[in-house]
């Protein structure tokens, strides 16, 4: 753990004021869920909680499944970071930040795919700029958006078209209703 030398007092409420600086750091945005830990030394410690992050080795497994099926790159995220990666090296996006790009899609709730000859370039994680986005879907779960199944590549070039955005739609419906059960 890192001190900060910030110290808060807790209100009649039981609340206490995360500084703004430490949100922004972190990306904790207002709603955004939180887990409460404790230990035997008295240390109250407050994570960032991520529901997909719960689905992890399923996540795995699925673009594992996936990859296979479609040849490309698969990543599973949820807001902050990749939590499942197959056909690439895992280290290259293993528990990365994801890009602005990805998080502007999320917040959008739409549907990323590459035109053909389209020149923009989507990064998946901040310094993976080998790997272009083909095609993201964001994961919705009860009208919220955590996390995103997305199609990458290393050709820029790559064409990929309705069917891997109806593979990557499918798996972001099926693991966004494994989440509301």
């Amino acid at each position: 753990m890192k001190a900060t030398g910030i110290v808060r007092r807790i209100d009649d409420l039981g609340r206490v004021v995360i500084p703004k600086e430490i949100r922004r750091t972190m990306r904790i945005r207002e709603g955004d869920p939180l887990e409460i830990f404790t230990d035997r030394e008295g240390e109250v410690i407050l994570k960032k909680y991520s529901p997909i992050g719960e689905l992890g080795d399923f996540a795995l497994q699925y673009a594992e499944t996936l990859s296979k099926t479609s040849g490309h790159i698969i990543c599973i995220t949820d807001k902050d970071s990749v939590i499942a990666v197959s056909g690439a090296p895992k280290r290259e996006f293993a528990q990365k930040r994801v890009s602005e790009d990805l998080e502007k899609v999320m917040e959008d709730k739409t549907t990323f795919m590459m035109q053909p000859g389209d020149n923009r370039k989507m990064a998946v994680v901040e310094g993976a700029d080998k790997y272009t986005a083909g095609v993201v879907v964001p994961i919705l779960s009860e009208g919220d958006t955590i996390g995103t199944v997305v199609f990458l590549s290393t050709d820029p070039g790559a064409q990929m078209g309705e069917v891997e955005n109806k593979l990557a739609q499918s798996a972001a419906g099926f693991l966004g209703k494994q989440m509301e059960q």
